[in-house]
This record gives structure tokens, sequence and C-alpha cells, in this order.
């Protein structure tokens, strides 16, 4: 099914460290492949918790921004036009440590939701 949608559109989840939006998921019967969603992140907040997705890939473009990738205890750094692929399993989260909102377009396979996050609240990120 072909399928067409503003952002704008979408519904605003209110989530610890950034705000998110799904343009695609399995429940709206778009896609049987994939999902996607755009997360916003203001300047000094991290996404929390660390999370992974154990069934899923996910691979994650920066739009606008920069900041701090954390992955499986390794730090890197992020600007716009940063690509980071999340193999399933592993445990991830990002921050803003730029001066404007980093925006993040992630791409999920096969189609993940909420539900198929599994969080790790025992993993900081190191300062």
């Amino acid at each position: 099914m072909s399928y067409v949608v503003n952002e704008k559109q979408i519904e605003t989840i209110a989530l610890p460290g950034r705000d998110l939006k799904w343009l695609v998921t399995p429940e709206m019967n778009q896609s049987d492949c994939l999902s996607f969603n755009v997360v916003n992140i203001q300047p000094g907040n991290t996404v929390k918790p660390a999370h992974s997705h154990q069934n899923h890939e996910e691979l994650v473009y920066i739009l606008s921004g920069s900041g701090k990738a954390f992955i499986d205890g390794t730090i890197y750094d992020i600007e716009e036009g940063s690509a980071l692929l999340f193999s399933a399993g592993s445990i991830h989260m990002l921050r803003n440590s730029g001066t404007v909102d980093m925006k993040v377009a992630c791409f999920f396979t096969p189609a993940a939701t909420l539900k198929d996050y599994t969080f790790h609240e025992e993993v900081e990120f190191p300062e």
C-alpha cells in the first residue's frame, strides 16, 4: 500500500529526553517490513533509559543537530548527516550536546513499536 504522511499530522509522544512521532507502524498497515519514527531531542537532553530491540535492527540518521551516541559502551560523536546502525540487541541511547534541537529519523526492520523496546535502567550515559 502506498502511503504519504506529514509529521505535522502525527501526534507527539513525550518520552524521557525526547519527543517521538511514529509515521509508519505495523498497526497502521503501511508496511510489513519496516517502521519509522522521527525523534526530537532538545539541547542537553539524553534519550533515557538506555534501550535495545532484541529482534529488530535500527538505522538512525541525524537530520539536524549534533551530540553523542552510546552504543554498547562506546561513545561516538554524531552530527547532521551521521548514520548509525544499531544491530539487534545493541544497547544504545543518544545525547544532544549541541546548542540546537537534534532531529533524528529512526528506521526499524522488521517493523517495531514501543512494545519491542527492552529498557536497561541500570545503564547510564557516561559523563
